[in-house]
């Protein structure tokens, strides 16, 4: 299949290992995946080479997943994103609560089941039918 046919995936996760992780998984069910290391660079990917859905992370450095969906919900209002964290609140806050709020189609809590993320994807990138 042409690349250029294919769903992209921007996975953005402040762990390589997370992120080479997840790429692999993702690119064995035919997706094309591009990474960033946090939300500010996650942005930066997103507006040369628009993902169909985004994958983040909560907890990172220098620009954390809250802010990083509420960028992407101005910038990108349509885009579908999925949170993934190991951690559980925000000052005080549960950000599973945050992120749901600012628009996040799905909450996923570390360690996951990849099968739960691949199947997800497919299910948020299928095409409608007509």
């Amino acid at each position: 299949m042409d690349e250029s046919a294919k769903r992209r995936v921007l996975v953005i996760d402040d762990n390589p290992d997370v992120r080479s992780t997840l790429q692999w998984l993702l690119e064995s069910e035919g997706f094309v995946v591009l990474l960033a290391a946090n939300g500010a660079e996650g942005l930066k990917v997103q507006r040369r080479r628009p993902a169909d859905v985004v994958v983040t992370d909560i907890f990172m450095p220098e620009q954390d997943g809250i802010e990083t969906i509420w960028q992407f919900r101005q910038e990108f209002p349509h885009v579908p994103i999925i949170v993934m964290s190991g951690g559980s609140s925000i000052g005080g806050s549960d950000y599973a609560v945050v992120a749901r709020e600012l628009g996040a189609k799905k909450v996923l809590r570390k360690p996951f089941d990849p099968r739960e993320l691949i199947e997800l994807v497919q299910q948020i990138t299928r095409p409608p039918l007509s």
